[in-house]
């Protein structure tokens, strides 16, 4: 049987390590599916697997891999990840950087050449600049080491290759005693100084993009009060087991789904679905994970524990789309793995041609380090995975989960909306809009007549008149009979009531004109005889007409698509001023009626909430489930609104221009970068100016190309 695992790495650097591991990971048998976030050091993987043959296969390629049972055991182990690299990188950078400067420091005063006096003070330069290199840079070495072995190549070949190189070349001028050469140990140093401090900022920028989603996990306590029989006893959260019984009192948050079992809560869900006011609970009312008992105390029933609580599920979807690449990724990564030998055979060729030229070694030895230093493809691979997971923290933050991270990229791209009618366009509850009696009936006795049935049924017709008259006194039936389909009836004072539809109730000769109005008709007849008609209808979301006019506005075309028949639909797409209106169409239709709009030239996004929509929103560009919709229809759906209403509907297809733009920023900025630098690096530049990069410039710049595309990615966030 298939299933989805969650691995969290340690040591990728670049876009083709990223390419490494999927390419492998995915060559293992039954793998369906392999995804890696660079960023999040994450990694999911789908099929019927062995976990531990991934995190083996991981392994031999040089990276770290561990399999994640929980969402709490991910945060754990990738917090402590995240300190312990923080660390190591804050270490790694400000020592690399201190023995490069003190280094420079002695060349200004007694030159950075070799000479017969300072031998042995280049001898212990060489020396304190390899034990810097072995504790602030072995990692790359180690990596590319690794990637040689595996017959690949990645961004620790190129800083291993640029460094060791400078470093071996001086090592070699010194003890052989080459008088007047120029020495390049400070370059090592430096450029792996540089390095590690953009590596440094890239990681604290990383912690504050996750930042968003870790609200999410740590407003989760790590403790609850269990009772076993009559007495409490305090258990971590990840022991709760089903069907434990939990205290919560006011101040506490929930700890997993359940039902409350005795007493009454005001519970803020604002967290799950955007509702201001705290919502009252009682016994055998549903509790979420995360949500804050505002007051009130009682006992609930753990039902969903663990990762099948709401807020898990929520999380797991958010971390699963943040690890799923975007087309533009994906294009990315084909052009990373062939980006590094590329990069050393330009390296090679310049500096061949140099020497060709006329040029002695150390110019030569310089242009190759410049070239491959500020080639490495961090900003490259960068771009993207930073930008997924800030954008989907921050869709997170508007009441958005994405769980098709695609969708982001495709959102921004539509031109057409087509909603559900019942319970996307509307609130999908029936309200009372006008009363009516006929003959002397008085209208208050009528109402009384219909309360005193329909307290028997359960129909959400009968609720809606039941909440109308709230007020009155409902009179007693006997023989009562609930028709299905029809209506109720019962006798009040020796007569026969009936409350129905027109067939059940018998019209009794009133005239009434079925077609002047859009809502549903609820006939009261006593004795054969009609006394009243209640109007029933389902209301427009408060915020639906101002939404409808926005996307308007903002160019989009608006259509409902609707099984109701064309009467209702028109009625309500007068109201909303909607372009299109399809109605009287079958669940299974409603994907064809999708096609047709597409085989059009149109991009689709539909948006609904039920069973029935379910073909439409797979085959739409973009689908998107409304809240509290079905299980299969949030399931399907590529963005689910997690706050009651359109107005996240709103907020997301605005933000996913944003989203798109930024990554194309990055992309581009770090495509104009190689473009311009590498030429630069190579030399172009020295026959007309004289001038020629040197490679601590060349590491600093590298290092600022990545903290850009950092800083970008970090404006979506505001």
């Amino acid at each position: 049987m298939s299933q989805e695992y969650q691995f969290l790495l340690s040591g990728l650097h670049c876009a083709a390590c990223v390419h490494r591991v999927e390419k492998m990971v995915g060559k293992l048998p039954n793998v369906e599916l392999i995804s890696v976030n660079l960023a999040d050091q994450t990694a999911f993987v789908q099929g019927n697997i062995v976990p531990d043959e991934v995190i083996q296969t991981i392994s031999k390629l040089g990276f770290g891999a561990e399999l994640l049972e929980s969402e709490q055991t991910r945060r754990e182990k990738q917090q402590y990840q995240m300190q312990k690299a923080l660390k190591y990188k804050k270490w790694a950078f400000i020592s690399a950087l201190v023995v490069g400067l003190s280094l420079m420091l002695y060349g200004f005063f007694w030159g950075m050449r070799l000479s017969e006096t300072n031998q042995w003070q280049w001898l212990a330069w060489a020396g304190i600049t390899l034990s810097t290199m072995w504790f602030s840079g072995r990692h790359f070495f180690q990596g590319a080491w690794t990637s040689l072995k595996n017959y690949s190549t990645n961004m620790d070949s190129l800083v291993a290759l640029s460094t060791g190189v400078a470093w071996l070349y001086s090592f070699y001028l010194t003890i052989s005693n080459q008088l007047g050469a120029e020495l390049y140990y400070e370059a090592s140093v430096m450029i792996i100084g540089f390095i590690n401090l953009g590596k440094y900022l890239e990681l604290k920028a990383k912690q504050r993009s996750s930042s968003a989603l870790e609200k999410l996990l740590a407003i989760a306590p790590q403790q609850a009060v269990i009772f076993e029989g009559d007495v409490t006893k305090t258990i971590p959260v990840k022991a709760i087991k089903q069907h434990m019984r939990i205290q919560a009192l006011t101040g506490d948050r929930l700890v997993v789904d359940g039902v409350l079992e005795s007493g009454i809560l005001w519970v803020d869900e604002s967290m799950l679905t955007g509702e201001a006011l705290p919502v009252q609970k009682q016994a055998g009312d549903q509790v979420k994970a995360g949500t804050f008992i505002q007051d009130g105390s009682g006992i609930y029933r753990a039902e969903q524990v663990g990762s099948q609580t709401a807020l898990a599920r929520i999380v797991n979807a958010v971390r699963h789309a943040q690890s799923s690449k975007p087309p533009l990724a994906k294009t990315v990564d084909k052009i990373s793995s062939i980006f590094v030998p590329v990069v050393v055979s330009i390296a090679l060729v310049s500096s061949l041609i140099w020497l060709a030229l006329g040029k002695d070694l150390d110019f030569a030895l310089s242009v190759f380090t410049s070239v491959v230093i500020i080639s490495c493809p961090c900003a490259l691979g960068l771009a993207i995975p930073l930008s997924t997971i800030a954008g989907v923290a921050r869709s997170a933050e508007f009441g958005v989960l994405v769980r098709n991270i695609d969708a982001l990229q495709a959102s921004s791209e539509i031109d057409t909306l087509v909603f559900d009618k019942t319970g996307t366009l509307t609130t999908g509850i029936m309200q009372v809009t006008d009363v009516k009696t006929f003959g002397e009936f008085e209208q208050n006795v009528m109402l009384r007549l219909v309360k005193g049935l329909e307290l028997q049924a359960s129909h959400p017709i009968s609720q809606a008149i039941v909440n109308y008259c709230a007020d009155l006194t409902a009179c007693e039936f006997s023989h009562i009979q609930v028709m299905r389909g029809l209506g109720i009836a019962g006798e009040w004072q020796g007569k026969e009531v009936r409350v129905g539809n027109a067939q059940f109730a018998d019209l009794g000769g009133v005239q009434i004109d079925l077609a002047d109005d859009m809502g549903t008709r609820v006939f009261v007849s006593v004795d054969d005889q009609t006394v009243g008609m209640i109007t029933l209808q389902d209301q427009l979301r408060e915020e639906t007409l101002p939404l409808i006019k926005q996307f308007q506005q903002q160019g989009y075309k608006c259509v409902m698509l609707t099984g109701d028949r064309q009467e209702t639909a028109d009625y309500y797409a007068r109201q909303l001023g909607l372009d299109s209106v399809i109605a009287n169409v079958l669940p299974e239709e409603k994907a064809i009626q999708i096609v047709k709009l597409q085989d059009s030239g149109h991009k689709v996004a539909m948006v609904g909430d039920g069973i029935n929509d379910s073909p439409a929103l797979a085959q739409a560009e973009v689908g998107v489930a409304m809240f509290n919709g079905s299980d299969i229809a949030v399931e399907t759906a590529d963005l689910s609104l997690m706050h009651k209403g359109l107005m996240p509907l709103a907020a997301i297809l605005q933000f996913s221009k944003q989203v798109q733009r930024n990554m194309k920023q990055s992309l581009m900025g770090a495509f104009i970068y190689n473009v311009v630098s590498i030429p630069i690096a190579a030399g172009i530049l020295y026959p007309y100016t004289g001038w020629l990069l040197n490679p601590m410039v060349s590491a600093a710049a590298m290092a600022l190309s990545s903290i850009t595309v950092v800083l970008n990615s970090q404006r979506l966030l505001r």
